[in-house]
């Protein structure tokens, strides 16, 4: 068994059995049997390791899209989560060895482990969540390419504000950090030249209480739109009564009267794609971060719920229009992942 804080396998599937051996009719001499029914088709066993609690909304979006892939593609699919990299090994040889021909997760901390992992079992797909390229023969990559509907929250942001000051609550200033709160921080000064931007990380993916406190710092320094993209500041906002951009996942109900929107990464495309091409037996190593764009199907504007009659028609058209373009291809979302400095 696979001792980690949490494990579920293959919760409501059941192992192949034999549906009947034969069916048969004996008249005498010439007896007649018919051949015995096709065994239904044996399960993909997709695993997925993950280093946070699956309620840190990056992980959680990556789990969301492998269990609706239960019914919609059928497979079985397992995981671990609170996976710690002294363990993280461990737990991925543990899966390839029990047959799991798909094996997934959020390697970053993990990236040169899963790596590794995957050389020793070239039958086995590996496809995980990093900052650099794909491996062969079977290592892929994919990535949270949110940054259009960060830049479409930054303009609503950039129109909302009174005091045009916003700022951004994130993990750590990485690329694939980065690029969020800067798209955001664009799409503000697009909207409002006017508009200043302060940044905070807390230096972990996962430390809500770290996140709230500086969010309220950012709250008190005349921000008044923020960007959650960690798990925690809309709790600051919700108290202290501002408006915020929520991450990852609609995450309104933390905060009806306070979340506008935010940026929403389905994984649905990018799981679908990879389960396709192993169970067609031509999966390569290969980066998979295309299907997480607006026009793939990947990411999107999470809905306004009440702030659809909150926002002004011209906020609303403004954002229309432009996600017209991005999904067009006839407006392109710079991608800057330097490191942003508060104004």
């Amino acid at each position: 068994m696979l001792s980690v804080r949490r494990l579920s396998v293959g919760r409501g599937a059941t192992r192949r059995g034999l549906f009947g051996l034969f069916a048969a009719a004996a008249l005498l001499v010439g007896t007649f049997v018919s051949p015995a029914p096709a065994a239904a088709e044996e399960k993909l066993k997709v695993a997925a390791v993950f280093e946070t609690p699956i309620e840190e909304p990056w992980v959680n979006q990556i789990h969301v899209a492998l269990e609706k892939a239960k019914t919609e593609h059928g497979i079985d699919y397992a995981y671990s989560e609170s996976v710690k990299s002294a363990d993280f090994e461990r737990v991925m040889r543990e899966y390839a060895e029990k047959g799991y021909k798909l094996i997934t997760g959020d390697a970053f901390g993990a990236e040169r482990i899963a790596r590794k992992v995957a050389k020793d079992y070239p039958d086995v797909a590996f496809v995980f969540g990093s900052g650099i390229g794909p491996a062969e023969p079977n290592f892929g990559v994919f990535d949270n390419w949110i940054h259009e509907p960060a830049y479409l929250s930054g303009l609503i942001a950039g129109k909302m504000t009174k005091t045009n000051v916003v700022g951004a609550v994130a993990a750590m200033p990485i690329p694939e950090v980065n690029r969020l709160v800067n798209a955001f921080c664009a799409g503000a000064k697009e909207a409002n030249p006017a508009v200043k931007c302060k940044f905070s990380f807390i230096g972990s993916f996962f430390d809500p209480p770290k996140a709230k406190e500086a969010a309220l710092a950012q709250i008190e320094s005349g921000v008044d739109v923020i960007y959650a993209e960690r798990f925690g500041v809309i709790e600051a906002a919700v108290e202290k009564k501002v408006l915020a951009i929520s991450n990852m996942s609609d995450q309104s109900s933390l905060g009806p009267d306070t979340v506008i929107t935010g940026p929403v990464w389905d994984m649905g495309p990018t799981i679908a794609q990879a389960v396709k091409l192993v169970k067609a037996g031509v999966f390569t190593a290969q980066d998979f971060g295309g299907f997480s764009t607006m026009a793939k199907g990947g990411s999107y504007l999470a809905p306004y719920h009440k702030f659809d009659t909150l926002l002004p028609a011209e906020v609303k058209d403004l954002v229309a229009k432009k996600t017209a373009e991005i999904m067009d291809g006839t407006y392109r979302v710079d991608v800057d992942e330097s490191i942003p400095k508060s104004e």
